[in-house]
């Protein structure tokens, strides 16, 4: 296709989003490279991402080009190619989030190293959707989050808790600190381990490499604070198996996920690529209440999604701060893929495009009722 009718069809596309080609306002994009029109026209998701690392286009407020893209009715006129059929085929009948795949996993990504998550996370190192209901920085509204988790769960002192996918331990530290429970941490990422040992130290806690399938024990509470969103479909029904065996019966389980009301048709190949290896898309309501409909009563469901939008803007003002220090290791296409992860799903956000949910289950319903608490 030339250049000029590649360039209409995407000008075309662009304008359903009020999106202008070399506009002056924001979210309007800037080609600097002719070629961009054919290239994203071939593999839309892929190339959208990759061109703009390689400098091809770019926007003054890509978190707001994002924004406007996502809220229109763009994604439904792309013309979806072999690839991308081809891949929603392997992530239909294919666990890629086996034992060893999920290891591989979480090795390209949270393992990048510590000092990256240092710069651009809160002093508690909390990587998940803050909540900012009454927060002003990002130090409160992660400890605001922490909070809320904790008094969902009712925990009271002497209580035995599991945290699945624990991070760096923020959870684990603080529930050890402000309520007196004992905390088992389990993650598959070695780096996130060894520093959250340090983080707890003198804590009743303890951390571990393990993967949730391998759980020994039982406990009063059990958590997940974004997680889930990496167990994939082919084991949603196993997760919830493995939480109700290892939950007591008047134990409570809170589950803290991305989340989207619908699926999703077209598979972001771009993030799987470059940011998060075997991704399996986000989970819908309609897969984790069939996960959870044999071992579960629903007690609350709560939408935080909203405040996932700042959050990331607040990581990716921290990660640019510290940029210069970060730099000679890294280097700067990093900074550019980075860039594009953190304000490309600051915009997903902001538009609803996606959502984080905080779910409480009980495994035969909490006697007299479960208060939800806001």
């Amino acid at each position: 296709m030339p250049h000029d009718r590649s360039r209409a069809t995407v000008e075309r596309v662009l304008g359903l989003a009020d999106i202008r080609i070399d506009g002056d306002r924001p979210w309007d994009i800037q080609v600097h490279n002719a070629s961009f029109y054919r290239r994203v026209l071939g593999n839309p998701v892929l190339a959208l991402g990759e061109s703009y690392m390689d400098g091809w286009w770019d926007a003054a407020e890509l978190d707001e080009f994002f924004h406007k893209l996502l809220r229109s009715d763009v994604r439904q006129m792309v013309q979806r190619d072999w690839r991308l059929s081809l891949d929603l085929l392997v992530q239909r009948f294919v666990n890629r989030q086996t034992r060893s795949g999920a290891l591989r996993a979480t090795a390209r990504h949270y393992d990048r190293g510590n000092d990256l998550f240092k710069a651009m996370l809160d002093r508690r190192m909390v990587y998940s959707c803050a909540y900012w209901k009454n927060a002003t920085t990002l130090d409160e509204a992660q400890e605001a989050k922490l909070d809320l988790v904790c008094r969902k769960m009712y925990l009271q002192p002497g209580m035995r808790v599991l945290d699945i996918g624990c991070g760096w331990g923020s959870l684990c530290r603080y529930a050890a600190e402000r309520h007196g429970v004992t905390v088992a941490g389990i993650n598959t990422s070695k780096e996130q381990t060894e520093l959250g040992r340090s983080m707890c130290a003198g804590l009743p806690v303890e951390i571990d490499v393990r993967d949730y399938r391998d759980v020994e024990g039982t406990y009063d509470r059990i958590v997940s604070l974004g997680m889930f969103e990496h167990v994939g479909p082919k084991n949603y029904r196993t997760y919830m198996e493995v939480v109700h065996r290892h939950l007591k019966d008047d134990g409570l389980f809170l589950l803290h996920s991305l989340g989207g009301n619908k699926k999703v048709k077209v598979h972001d190949v771009w993030a799987e690529k470059y940011i998060f290896p075997r991704w399996s898309g986000t989970p819908i309501i309609e897969q984790i209440g069939k996960a959870a409909e044999p071992y579960f009563k629903l007690e609350d469901w709560h939408s935080i999604g909203a405040y996932y939008s700042p959050t990331l803007m607040a990581w990716f003002q921290n990660f640019h701060a510290h940029w210069p220090e970060l730099e000679p290791r890294y280097g700067a296409p990093f900074y550019k893929m980075w860039k594009y992860f953190l304000l490309c799903g600051a915009g997903a956000f902001r538009a609803r495009d996606s959502d984080v949910w905080q779910i409480v289950f009980s495994k035969g319903g909490v006697p007299g009722g479960y208060i939800s608490l806001r």
